[in-house]
């Protein structure tokens, strides 16, 4: 199951912009390893739980990983064939916008090779180039 919002009062939304660091989430705060975004993407919620699914399958449920992003913002596609008239398409899933700096993923309980290995695994599955974080360097 993708994550995605239980309500939207506004459907639809604009784009956006995605530009500047992080400001907030930039820093490691529940465990003591964590995957940094280096670039601005959108990262899919199903992106989003492959990650989450390497992850855990990796470090085999011991330890806690936390999920520092949330995919709020909807994206739409209208239909093949159709001509481009009638307004925006329909939301086809929600994504989650992360500038440089920002921190997606956080693991604690486990070795720091583990953790190393398992954040290697997640990065695979995201499309957003990302770096691994100890709590030290940040």
């Amino acid at each position: 199951m993708a994550l995605q919002p239980k309500k939207r009062k506004y459907r639809k939304e604009f784009r956006g912009k995605m530009g500047g660091i992080a400001s907030a989430n930039n820093t490691i705060s529940f465990g003591e390893y964590g995957l940094k975004a280096m670039d601005s993407a959108w990262i899919d919620s199903r992106q989003l739980e492959a990650a989450r699914r390497a992850i855990t399958g990796h470090i085999k449920r011991k330890g806690k990983v936390w999920i520092r992003v949330f995919p709020h913002k909807p994206y739409t596609n209208k239909p093949t064939n159709t001509k481009m008239i009638g307004g925006k398409g329909d939301i086809v899933g929600y994504v989650a916008v992360v500038q440089p700096g920002t921190i997606i993923f956080e693991i604690g309980g486990v070795g720091r090779k583990e953790a190393e290995e398992a954040m290697r695994l997640a990065t695979h599955k995201l499309s957003v180039k990302t770096r691994f974080a100890t709590k030290k360097d940040i």
